[in-house]
């Protein structure tokens, strides 16, 4: 069976929601990001010697990390579910293309955010960058219910993860309805709900 290590709320929500859209069997480990432990006070290091999550561990050992790649192997060991282009197609980079913009430009935007040491003008530098970002976000919402156009894929569950992250760093979406609305649309997916929900976040 497949194995999740997460940590509530953080970038491993996203792949926890592809698992729970995907219908596949998992369990899920939760990771204290502090000691570097498992619920059981095993080591993670092991796991992952960086110590972040999300990791999969699959059946034959193998342990996958970055959510980007975790997530597009659970999307293909459910083609059904249709939550990735299929490989080949050029909508599959245009979704991979998505996913890094995702990381790169919007989850690692927010890293300074959550930093304690991390002096108040970086972070106005910071937040004056995630603007530019939602903007573009927003932009494209206008004309689209979801990142690969009118249904989910896998770099939906990516973006909500993140823009979660707004609450607690005090950035209001207020000027962002697009924006405001792809979230709604996301936590009334049963996926979104049921990965919520067992990480204690609803």
């Amino acid at each position: 069976m497949l194995k999740l290590f997460y940590t509530p709320g953080v970038c491993s929500l996203a792949p926890h929601i592809v698992l729970k859209e995907a219908g596949l069997a998992f369990e899920a480990v939760k990771i204290d990001l502090k000691a570097k432990t498992t619920d059981g006070g095993a080591d993670y290091k092991k796991t992952n010697p960086l110590g972040y999550v999300p990791a999969l561990a699959l059946d034959d050992g193998t342990i996958l990390t970055e959510g980007p790649a975790i997530m597009q192997y659970i999307a293909d060991k459910a083609p059904d579910k249709k939550l990735a282009p299929a490989n080949g197609t050029l909508d599959r980079y245009k979704m991979q293309s998505w996913l890094n913009f995702l990381s790169s430009e919007l989850h690692k935007g927010f890293s300074p955010l959550f930093h304690p040491a991390m002096p108040e003008e970086a972070k106005t530098i910071a937040r004056e960058r995630l603007v530019t970002r939602f903007a573009h976000l927003e932009a494209h919402f206008a004309k689209h219910d979801y990142l690969m156009g009118s249904a989910f894929s896998l770099p939906d569950a990516y973006c909500f993860t993140v823009l979660r992250w707004t609450v607690p760093v005090k950035i209001d979406l207020a000027p962002y309805p697009n924006l405001q609305a792809f979230m709604k649309r996301m936590e009334m997916r049963p996926g979104v709900q049921a990965a919520m929900k067992a990480e204690g976040l609803a």
